[in-house]
């Protein structure tokens, strides 16, 4: 039932909020203008992914008690939310925000919060001893750009964060976590929330704010809950539920590579641009 209430209070919460969120981002010029990378073909507000961090950060300390964890997940997630702001208000550039990426996912290494073994298929675990932080930096960061390269269809990357989480929430519960199945649960009612305004035709984008966001609390989940797992599974789940994203990312710096254009440069290749673009 305390898994459902804060669902709860965060859907109602994001209902609630987003709606102020696209009268401050006009209000304020945060918003998104057609270009090449862009498929809309109108001004449209952004950095929504505000609503979803208030939803998510408001309630957080009623449902779980400080610790270092909840510490550094509450630092690093708005360290994230700051990032995403100044690259929606003025489009820093991709090396920056990569060097703030790995600031954030160290904040998250400073509380406690790293993979310090993973589980082994065959029996038994692999401990990563030193390697521990820059393979936590590579996991955290991966999620991140994951999520912030798929955010390009009204609702994409909302409804697959949805997912994620909930898969996430589903084998944390199994494995009797404490911490993230609750910050699965925030996540997932905050997203849901969100949606109503950013289904197709959309209110408001996430931008880089929300994606940015939302892929470092899927990264803190599955580092917290599932990849601590005793269960060999578990190590795979985070990556089957973001199994398609993951892919459109990997196709897409190929094909830049070979196509001998920069990785951060804008192209319509993405799954969703082609399923768009068949109808």
């Amino acid at each position: 039932m305390l898994y459902l209430a804060a669902f709860i209070i965060t859907l109602i919460l994001s209902l609630a909020i987003t709606p102020l969120i696209i009268k401050l981002a006009h209000k304020f010029n945060f918003v998104d203008r057609p270009g090449e990378r862009k498929i809309n073909t109108k001004i449209i507000a952004t950095a929504g992914g505000t609503a979803i961090y208030l939803a998510f950060m408001i309630p957080l300390r009623f449902f779980l008690p400080a610790n270092q964890t909840i510490t550094g997940i509450m630092l690093g997630g708005s360290f994230m939310l700051l990032l995403g702001l100044l690259d929606d208000k003025f489009e820093i550039s991709a090396p920056i925000k990569f060097m703030g990426q790995i600031i954030g996912a160290l904040i998250l290494i400073y509380y406690g919060v790293k993979i310090n073994f993973i589980t082994n298929p065959f029996g038994g675990f692999i401990y990563l001893g030193v390697y521990a932080v820059p393979f936590t930096v590579f996991w955290i960061v991966s999620i991140i750009n994951t999520i912030n390269l798929i955010d390009g269809l009204d609702g994409l990357a909302a409804g697959v964060s949805i997912i994620a989480v909930l898969t996430l929430f589903a084998v944390a519960l199994q494995e009797n976590q404490v911490v993230a199945p609750m910050l699965a649960v925030l996540l997932a009612g905050s997203c849901l929330g969100f949606l109503k305004y950013n289904f197709n035709p959309a209110r408001v984008f996430m931008g880089d704010t929300g994606s940015m966001f939302i892929g470092y609390i899927i990264a803190a989940v599955s580092i917290t809950g599932a990849l601590k797992s005793a269960a060999a599974v578990t190590i795979f789940v985070p990556m089957l539920a973001l199994a398609v994203p993951i892919l459109d990312t990997t196709f897409a710096i190929i094909r830049r590579i070979f196509n001998d254009r920069p990785i951060g440069e804008a192209d319509h290749g993405h799954i969703h641009h082609r399923l768009l673009a068949i109808g």
